[in-house]
């Protein structure tokens, strides 16, 4: 039997950089030919995709690390590392992707975007780049920076319109069987959905939506007892409840006590999925005992907590066309599907000890490395004036110009920072 996943931890880690290399060039009648190192590749990214084919997180089940490819390395006769390759991920639509150590979300896989989620390191410059005209034998380059790398958890929400509530065995599967072009497995005993099921009904033309048959939700779901509760997230998305309930008595259950039972449950969830639009299906009115008060006592009872009732036998079909007809029209007035705005804001490294960053003085050229500045390098983006800006007043506020000033550093030395290089003024 396949089995459902829709909550998995996982760790993604960008590729590192390569290192730039230190060469010279040697060439037959070329005296002092200078240094010719090239860069070192960038690393790949991790980048998450959208694969409408995949209905459950079970690839992720067995393999819990993804890493990219990492960067080349330079080499003489300047040059450059061959990029690393991208590792892409695929995912269902609507996975939901959350910080693994706040919980925050940080995007929700259901536009079909791509997204980087794990960015790789940047390349190490070669010995080239630090050729001037008074040090014309650099013999240093710099090492690539490591990718970024970061916990997640991936979290499946079923993007449907419609989801099918109620107690196990009330017909929801046979329901949706009969309505759509899904094939879920129905028989008489409880629990028979162990995963939910999609299917998509066609009313019209151009007339369509999407309905999941949640499994059987029991009394205590919410608090984490039976299959309920691990299957409840499944209709945070849906626009429209459809409360599916056995008026027919076939088990010995009340069907007024089952309907109060259910939306408690739904209320103990979410306050939210208690609020949302429900319609009743009546089912299997074709098996009601003779005398049975159970579908006026229910109308009733349902009519007072502000929900409408359609009468339906699963399955004989009867009055399932027209229920679909009317799910469709309400679906016209509600708004579309949530998508879930991201929360998470990414952790820009604040400022450091300038006596942790490695200061080296070679002529004109000041060449500054240390782990708290690796890590801040990454999250900078040089084409952005305000990025940039940020980052001269962290190299201000943990006291690195004091601290070149004291080291005897001139205006219009150069300072080095990885990658990224400029003129020093005062």
């Amino acid at each position: 039997m396949e089995m459902f996943v829709d909550k998995v931890r996982i760790t993604v880690i960008g590729g590192k950089g390569g290192d730039g290399a230190v060469a010279f060039h040697r060439e037959k009648y070329v005296a002092a030919g200078g240094p010719d190192g090239g860069d070192g590749g960038h690393g790949g990214s991790v980048i998450l995709r959208v694969n409408d084919n995949l209905s459950t997180l079970l690839d992720f089940r067995y393999k819990r690390k993804y890493a990219a490819q990492a960067g080349g390395n330079g080499a003489g006769k300047r040059c450059s590392g061959k990029n690393g390759e991208s590792l892409v991920i695929q995912v269902p639509r609507g996975t939901l992707v959350r910080d693994a150590e706040s919980g925050q979300i940080i995007v929700d896989m259901s536009t079909g975007e791509d997204f980087v989620l794990a960015k790789g390191g940047r390349g190490g410059w070669g010995n080239s780049h630090y050729a001037t005209p008074t040090r014309q034998i650099p013999r240093f380059a710099k090492a690539g920076l490591k990718g970024q790398e970061r916990d997640v958890i991936l979290e499946l929400k079923l993007l449907a319109d419609v989801g099918l509530v109620g107690f196990p065995n009330v017909g929801k599967s046979t329901l949706l069987s009969v309505t759509s072009n899904a094939r879920p497995k129905i028989a008489n005993y409880h629990f028979t959905t162990l995963f939910p099921n999609l299917g998509v009904i066609y009313v019209e033309e151009g007339v369509s939506f999407v309905m999941a048959d949640i499994p059987g939700i029991i009394e205590g779901a919410a608090d984490g007892a039976g299959l309920g509760h691990d299957f409840l997230r499944h209709i945070d998305r849906c626009r429209l409840l459809v409360h599916v309930v056995d008026v027919s008595g076939s088990e010995d259950r009340d069907p007024v006590a089952d309907f109060d039972a259910i939306c408690e449950e739904l209320a103990s969830y979410s306050v939210d999925l208690s609020n949302r639009p429900m319609i009743v299906a009546a089912n299997k009115c074709d098996l009601l005992p003779e005398g049975s008060d159970n579908l006026e006592r229910l109308r009733a009872h349902v009519e007072a907590a502000g929900c409408e009732l359609y009468e339906i036998s699963a399955g004989t079909t009867q009055g399932t066309r027209h229920l679909m007809q009317v799910i469709a029209e309400k679906l016209r007035t509600l708004p579309p599907v949530t998508i879930y705005e991201p929360e998470y804001v990414e952790v820009v490294e604040e400022a450091g000890d300038p006596q942790d960053l490695v200061i080296e003085h070679l002529g004109s050229t000041w060449v500054i490395t240390g782990t708290w500045l690796e890590r801040l390098i990454q999250n900078i983006n040089f084409d952005d004036y305000e990025s940039r800006n940020y980052f001269d007043q962290q190299l201000r506020k943990c006291g690195l110009f004091k601290r070149l000033e004291d080291m005897g550093i001139q205006d219009g030395d150069t300072v080095d920072i990885y990658d990224f290089a400029f003129e020093y003024q005062r």
